[in-house]
């Protein structure tokens, strides 16, 4: 049971090396305990929001930096990082629905005013769906390299035969419980992680030892088993495109050019929708932009954000 007041139970500090210190809590949503770092006093709310397999972790090279001006905060999306992972409908369902109302609660019950959301890959469809779920809680939306969500039921027509009828057969097998928690302890491995990152990374300097550790820990942990199988088989539910058209306020995509996972020649794509601001090709960049290249990355966000703020 989470204790009486569930806002804020515990917190530290963490120094990087600009000294501009951040904070790392814990927050009760929905009987769960989820994880947010936090850093900056003044100025407007940011919210970071992390892809796939990932944490608040992935934000550390632009927490400090948007702080400068900002308060901003990045959050373990329920079932990843150091947030609670519970089983997989019972009752929580893994999908954009649910993380969207979760960020927007911690809007409300956290942060306490409207905040603009950045994205990464699937934080990207979460950011949108909380934009469309309750437009007056979100200021603006910043997707790095959005994932397209390639295997989804209504794209696979698109696909070549023997990839279309993979996926599925694939999704099944992991479906049945042992088959898939063995092929996800051959996969959260720090040196299968280390490899997938190095494809997907367009810097592969840029795959550390911390990184590879902050991915792999939380991993290990009871649930994260269920939590990937339940969204590798998850094929359904909103694409971005779905999203964009219902979008109030302003958004910002970024894309690296180098991104072998989502092409930026889909990705332009989005970049049409009367929302986008602007479309920014990042070049020799992969699938982590905000990871990979800070020093392209933060500065965008920085005037975009203040753009938006007066």
């Amino acid at each position: 049971m989470p204790p009486a007041n569930p806002q804020r139970v515990w917190s530290f500090i963490v120094t990087v090396a600009d000294s501009i210190p951040i904070q790392s809590s814990q927050w009760y949503w929905r009987g769960f305990s989820i994880r947010y770092q936090q850093v900056g006093r003044t100025g407007p709310a940011v919210l970071c929001i992390h892809g796939f397999g990932a944490s608040s972790e992935h934000w550390r090279r632009t927490l400090p930096v948007l702080a400068q001006a900002n308060r901003v905060y990045a959050i373990d999306l329920i079932g990843f990082g150091q947030s609670a992972k519970p089983r997989p409908n019972a009752p929580i369902a893994y999908t954009f629905e649910t993380w969207g109302a979760q960020v927007l609660d911690f809007c409300r019950q956290v942060i306490g005013e409207p905040a603009f959301l950045v994205g990464n890959s699937i934080g990207c469809i979460v950011a949108l769906q909380a934009a469309v779920m309750a437009p007056e809680q979100v200021r603006g939306v910043a997707m790095l390299d959005c994932s397209l969500r390639l295997l989804h039921e209504r794209k696979r027509q698109r696909l070549p035969w023997y990839r279309r009828a993979s996926a599925p057969l694939l999704q099944r097998l992991l479906g049945y419980r042992p088959f898939g928690h063995f092929f996800f302890s051959r996969v959260a491995r720090p040196r299968v992680i280390r490899r997938l990152l190095g494809q997907a990374y367009g810097r592969p300097k840029a795959v550390t030892d911390d990184l590879i550790l902050a991915l792999w820990q939380p991993s290990q942990e009871p649930g994260a088993a269920d939590v990937f199988l339940a969204f590798v088989r998850y094929s359904q539910g909103p694409l971005a495109e779905d999203l964009l058209p219902q979008v109030q306020c302003p958004v910002l995509i970024l894309w690296g050019e180098a991104d072998p996972w989502e092409p930026v020649a889909l990705g332009r794509e989005l970049g049409r929708y009367e929302a986008v601001e602007a479309f920014i090709p990042l070049p020799g960049v992969g699938h982590c932009p905000q990871d990979e290249a800070p020093e392209l990355v933060n500065p965008l966000l920085q005037e975009w954000v203040a753009r938006h703020s007066g």
